[in-house]
């Protein structure tokens, strides 16, 4: 099935979807160095990001949550590409910087994915294809 959507980072890459309702702060949520996330109050709390499609409906904190996404990816840690309903500054630029394929405009059902869905990201055609 494939779906259109936005490109906010140009790439393209293929994972597991790993899937949350909830938004993310790279900064205080997931730990820079294993790409596990650390807060226990996120529905993702103890689960890497590392290698996935990461689901999420959008960033939120601070600005150093784009440098964090740069050290996910400078540790080989970090989602293989993103996808928001809507995104927003800290994300988009962590994800431009870092080479990481970005991806937003989407309907809100992807947030009802299944964890472990091979999806691919075509951030340069603005298609995402659930294989």
């Amino acid at each position: 099935m494939d779906i259109k959507c936005h490109k906010v980072a140009s790439g393209k890459a293929s994972g597991p979807a790993l899937v949350t309702k909830d938004r993310i702060s790279f900064l205080g949520n997931v730990n820079p160095e294993t790409g596990v996330v650390v807060d226990p109050a996120h529905e993702l709390f103890g689960r890497c990001i590392a290698g996935s499609v990461l689901i999420f409906p959008g960033g939120k904190g601070s600005t150093v949550g784009s440098y964090v996404i740069y050290q996910l990816k400078k540790r080989g840690v970090a989602p293989a590409a993103m996808i928001n309903l809507r995104s927003e500054p800290i994300v988009a630029v962590g994800a431009i910087i870092s080479g990481i394929p970005l991806v937003d405009r989407v309907p809100d059902d992807l947030l009802h994915l299944t964890d472990g869905v091979l999806i691919e990201v075509d951030a340069n055609s603005g298609r995402i294809t659930i294989l």
